[in-house]
């Protein structure tokens, strides 16, 4: 089945409300879902609408829950997800980080009791579509070791950065600390396909091209210790600062054992009017100059961009495991 990103999102909408989501919880998950697929970005899609439908029947995920955001200081926000999907309030965020970052300079949100937030880059690419500078740290449940130990501690927990640019689609960096996103073990297995090594290990801690064991065992830190260490700073950020669920403590968002995984994020919100100079503009525009004139270079978030076009253009292809979990129970 192909549809148009409005036609996919209304479609998405109508299973998540059908499967005990709030309009508006469902529209919101239907949105980053759709988004993500468009960007090219499988792993965070449609994909987890399987997942994402389990979560909601084990009662993991509460379809009507409400996120409060209560002023825990001048520039910060402290935001209960209340056990729901990450994208509501992930979306109040976003609302309130606007206005809150043009009165103070610098905005924060810290959003506990939450869950699995998808493609990271799409909510900061969204603040800088309102003219500031992001940035994004969420957990996720473990699955990563510290360098050299064999216990998961860690989530895969991203990072998502995003600058605005004048005339143009805003810089976007997106990426996980594991080498790749879990997402991408995820859809892998469901497509019964193999990962190339180096991605994860196995329980017994090696090597493995089965995402299934990958699963089992912990993903690879990107860059090594590098990348575990990174993984330790999204921890403090997203969970010791927020109230959230430590990713050790928290459970899975693949399956629909256990009790809410209870994650968190931290959002910052930055407005380059309020440091003291008009130089950021002309500063980002020279920036991404240096990188785009040379040959084979890129400016992070080009391809997703290129994508949503193509995707806007032609339409989204509704993977089979979607419309397969979709189909009205009987």
């Amino acid at each position: 089945m192909k549809l148009s990103l409005a036609d996919a999102t209304a479609w998405a909408a109508e299973v998540f409300a059908r499967h005990g989501c709030s309009a508006d919880n469902a529209r919101a998950v239907a949105r980053a879902l759709v988004t993500a697929e468009a960007d090219g970005l499988k792993g965070h899609g449609l994909t987890r609408i399987p997942t994402y439908l389990t979560l909601l029947k084990s009662g993991k995920v509460d379809g009507q829950a409400t996120p409060v955001a209560t002023r825990a200081a001048p520039a910060v926000l402290a935001i209960d997800a209340a056990h729901g999907f990450a994208y509501p309030a992930i979306d109040l965020a976003l609302r309130e980080l606007p206005p809150l970052a043009a009165s103070q300079g610098v905005a924060t949100a810290a959003i506990h009791r939450s869950s699995h937030c998808g493609a990271a880059g799409w909510h900061v690419e969204r603040l800088a579509n309102a003219n500031l500078v992001a940035l994004m740290v969420a957990n996720t449940p473990a699955a990563m070791a510290p360098w050299g130990g064999r216990v998961p501690v860690f989530g895969t927990n991203p990072i998502a950065f995003a600058a605005p640019r004048d005339g143009a689609p805003p810089l976007v960096v997106d990426l996980s600390v594991s080498k790749v996103a879990r997402g991408n073990l995820v859809a892998a297995k469901q497509r019964g396909e193999a990962i190339p090594e180096g991605w994860a290990l196995d329980a017994d801690g090696h090597p493995t091209t089965d995402p299934a064991a990958g699963l089992k065992g912990t993903m690879t830190p990107l860059g090594d210790a590098k990348g575990a260490a990174l993984a330790a700073i999204v921890e403090v950020l997203a969970v010791c600062l927020a109230g959230a669920a430590l990713s050790a403590s928290a459970s899975s968002f693949l399956d629909g054992e256990g009790g809410p995984s209870g994650t968190g994020q931290l959002i910052i919100a930055f407005d380059p009017r309020a440091f003291g100079h008009d130089r950021f503009a002309p500063l980002m525009t020279a920036l991404a100059a240096s990188i785009t004139t040379q040959d084979g270079a890129r400016l992070p978030g080009a391809r997703r961009f290129a994508l949503r076009e193509v995707a806007v253009r032609d339409g989204l292809v509704i993977p089979a495991e979607a419309l397969a979990a979709a189909q009205p129970q009987t």
